[in-house]
């Protein structure tokens, strides 16, 4: 299983920040695994911030990130997607795809570095 980032390496602050996860070696839809975002900064560590589940049909966000998260999907592409709006400096993280929910997760993406800055 590989899962790659891809999206903007800089962003501006009050701009959306748009994020897209790439399976390969594992269909999305197969029951059943939740495929989330988290993030990691030097200030606020690892930060779970929602996920998908193989249906499609739940979708859940961390209460840090429910305002401004959005996580949605692509099955044909076997993509999943992260949107991110208002961002502000402290939204600068390494932001990670990976298998799993809440609390368990097997399979991480390497990591996109994106830096809010003007």
């Amino acid at each position: 299983v590989q899962l790659q980032e891809w999206g903007p390496g800089l962003v501006k602050p009050s701009q959306t920040l748009s994020l897209t996860c790439t399976v390969s070696g594992y269909t999305i839809t197969t029951a059943y695994y939740s495929w989330s975002w988290i993030r990691q900064s030097p200030v606020k560590g690892l930060e779970w911030m929602g996920a998908i589940d193989y249906s499609g049909n739940i979708i859940y966000y961390s209460p840090s990130f429910e305002s401004r998260a959005s996580i949605s999907r692509d099955t044909s592409k076997n993509q999943f997607f992260l949107q991110l709006t208002s961002v502000t400096f402290e939204d600068t993280a390494v932001y990670y795809c990976v298998r799993g929910g809440t609390d368990q997760y097997d399979y991480w993406g390497q990591g996109i570095q994106v830096t809010v800055s003007s």
